[in-house]
């Protein structure tokens, strides 16, 4: 690449020493913990949402544990309201997480601030999916959400990325962002208290606030020049809405200088179309490109036991059609050795990374999936990290090993089941689906 993609004049500094890559989920959960304990002067968790399970429970008895050893500490936790309000899907509790996070509330001297962010009306047209986890001046940034699966409490692991970062800078434009856009106008109320917001209210939230998040970006203060030759420059990208959505726009320059390599990470594979024409510029251009997908049975919606099989769980079997039809579309070059495509399967655990590496030198770690959804409905956020020395290449080749270890490499879309191979009950809501073209309207929601 020719000219940077960083914004200089939005972003910070660091040195190696600054950057640790976790390597699994459990790594994570006892990092998440580890960094409660030890956090002095503020706490800002944000995520889609922190789960009534274990983990969840442990999580949320830490930060109060913390607040109760020092009052002063600021804890605040943000959540998709929605998501917070209902339980799991084929589940009936009515209030959801927000359940526990009452009944914690009422057991402790000094309450903690979990707030609730609506972004859209309604769950499915658009949710909070900014990810981000402050203490004091370490970033955690990771895609994975909080519950047993995430954090790998149970038989089973959500696989995701994870990156703690030590920066001053960093940590201070995340707070600042989630005060200014969602505390101080009052549009994130608190799940842990009484008279939450209704249905109603949170319209009038959705419509005051739609025009603040298509603007609002992180801002990073200034401490003057760095030695950018030979640092790691980090800016925090955050977007929301097809227009001027600044994370969308990192992510296509991103596929679009690329001039040798290409990784490419989502869990859900259903590219937007302008993505699926950048990545065809670069192959077409020489570009080596990556991409690894979760098989159909690594997804969160895939349901193993038949008997169990509801209409969510077709989501992993369209994923998979739409797998089938780029790697058929793009043939000569998984032939010429330039487009590679890796399917992710560990036993019955699942995968959620998502992300960019250009030239080994631009790294975007994201909570992005990279699909129609997060590219037009979600608030999404990410860090494009500039490594031009090659610092970080030894911890990355580690993070992709970890990676591709589990993976299978497709070879032609024959090694990709079609809709003949799949049970009985997905083939006939397939069937239902292709009649009634709901899967069109699915594909731009997924």
């Amino acid at each position: 690449m020719t000219t940077t993609l960083i914004n200089k004049n939005n972003n910070v500094t660091v040195g190696k020493q600054q950057i640790n890559i976790l390597s699994d989920a459990k790594d994570y959960f006892a990092s998440l913990l580890e960094q409660i304990a030890a956090a002095t002067s503020r706490i800002y968790i944000t995520a889609l949402y922190l789960q009534d399970d274990e983990a969840g429970r442990k999580v949320i008895d830490a930060l109060y544990q913390a607040k109760q050893a020092n009052p002063d500490l600021e804890v605040k936790v943000f959540v998709d309201a929605h998501r917070a309000q209902r339980g799991l899907i084929g589940s009936g509790d009515k209030l959801g997480n927000r359940g526990l996070y009452l009944s914690k509330a009422e057991h402790y001297k000094h309450p903690i601030d979990i707030h609730g962010v609506s972004v859209k009306g309604k769950e499915i047209f658009g949710v909070l999916h900014l990810k981000g986890m402050v203490f004091d001046d370490k970033l955690l940034y990771t895609g994975a959400s909080i519950n047993d699966v995430y954090c790998h409490q149970g038989d089973k692991y959500r696989l995701d990325r994870y990156y703690l970062i030590q920066s001053h800078e960093l940590t201070n434009s995340f707070c600042q962002y989630l005060l200014v856009n969602f505390v101080e106008t009052g549009f994130a109320a608190k799940l842990n208290k009484p008279n939450f917001p209704d249905l109603l209210e949170i319209k009038k939230i959705v419509a005051k606030q739609k025009s603040r998040l298509a603007k609002a970006k992180y801002s990073v203060a200034s401490t003057g020049k760095a030695d950018t030759d030979n640092a790691i420059q980090i800016e925090p990208l955050v977007g929301f809405g097809k227009r001027r959505n600044g994370l969308n726009s990192t992510i296509r320059k991103t596929i679009q200088q690329s001039q040798h390599s290409l990784v490419i990470f989502t869990p859900y594979f259903n590219l937007p179309k302008v993505l699926v024409r950048d990545v065809a510029k670069a192959l077409k251009r020489g570009v080596k490109v990556t991409i690894t997908v979760g098989d159909k049975t690594a997804n969160d919606f895939y349901i193993a036991d038949q008997s169990k099989f509801n209409t969510i769980g077709i989501v992993p079997y369209l994923y998979e059609m739409m797998l089938y039809r780029f790697v058929k579309r793009w043939q000569k070059f998984i032939d010429k050795g330039t487009l590679t495509i890796r399917l992710w399967k560990h036993e019955d655990n699942s995968y959620h990374l998502k992300g960019l590496i250009a030239d080994d030198r631009y790294h975007l770690v994201t909570g992005s999936n990279i699909n129609p959804r997060a590219w037009a409905l979600d608030i999404e956020n990410g860090l494009l990290i500039d490594d031009p020395q090659g610092h970080l290449t030894a911890d990355v080749s580690c993070e992709l090993q970890n990676i591709y270890d589990h993976t299978t490499i497709v070879k032609s879309c024959r090694d990709i089941e079609t809709v003949r191979d799949y049970p009985n009950k997905p083939q006939k809501l397939l069937k239902r689906l292709r009649l009634a073209q709901i899967d069109k309207l699915l594909k731009n929601l997924l």
